[in-house]
């Protein structure tokens, strides 16, 4: 009986992937929850990074405010202003100063954005996937563990720098906000 579990949860992780694109066992959250019953948490999330790694970006909803993935964040409010509302003042081009600071609080960092104060920002954002992630309490508080492996299948471009003796590996998912037509 497990066979035919751990079987068919391995055929739906398959079924997920596009041919050419290794699937992410990852996406199946009990099976994500039982192997971290019995992996630690390091060891568990470089097992998920090689996976997202070996995967890619599937590039389902790159736009931050529709992505599926990002919910839990969009809803999120800290000092007082919720991430869907920092959104739309990139888009429109209010308050440009405060983007980043903003943006950091929920584990965003700016890649890049047109600050001229007409036409379209086309930001560049990019979510911190790794251990020490803003995210994660967001995450947590909603139950999600395998967010790591969703924002991926969501971003339009997953960008991995590998550890070294003395920085941690770091992993972000790259969404755009207004993208250029």
């Amino acid at each position: 009986m497990t066979n035919k579990k751990t079987t068919s949860a391995k055929s739906a992780s398959e079924e997920a992937a596009p041919a050419g694109r290794p699937p992410n066992p990852f996406l199946d959250p009990e099976l994500y929850g039982r192997m971290r019953d019995y992996t630690e948490r390091d060891a568990a999330f470089s097992k998920e990074l090689k996976a997202i790694s070996d995967r890619g970006a599937a590039k389902r909803s790159i736009d931050a405010r529709e992505a599926p993935s990002l919910q839990v964040l969009r809803v999120g409010v800290k000092k007082g202003l919720a991430l869907h509302e920092i959104f739309k003042r990139i888009v429109a081009g209010s308050e440009s100063g405060l983007w980043e600071p903003w943006l950091a609080q929920f584990g965003f960092a700016l890649q890049g954005v047109n600050y001229a104060k007409t036409g379209a920002r086309n930001a560049r954002i990019a979510l911190d996937l790794s251990l020490g992630s803003k995210a994660t309490a967001f995450f947590a508080n909603a139950g999600i563990a395998n967010w790591r492996s969703l924002a991926a299948e969501d971003c339009a471009q997953v960008q991995i720098e590998k550890p070294t003796e003395k920085t941690p590996a770091k992993a972000y998912a790259v969404f755009f906000l207004d993208p250029a037509a």
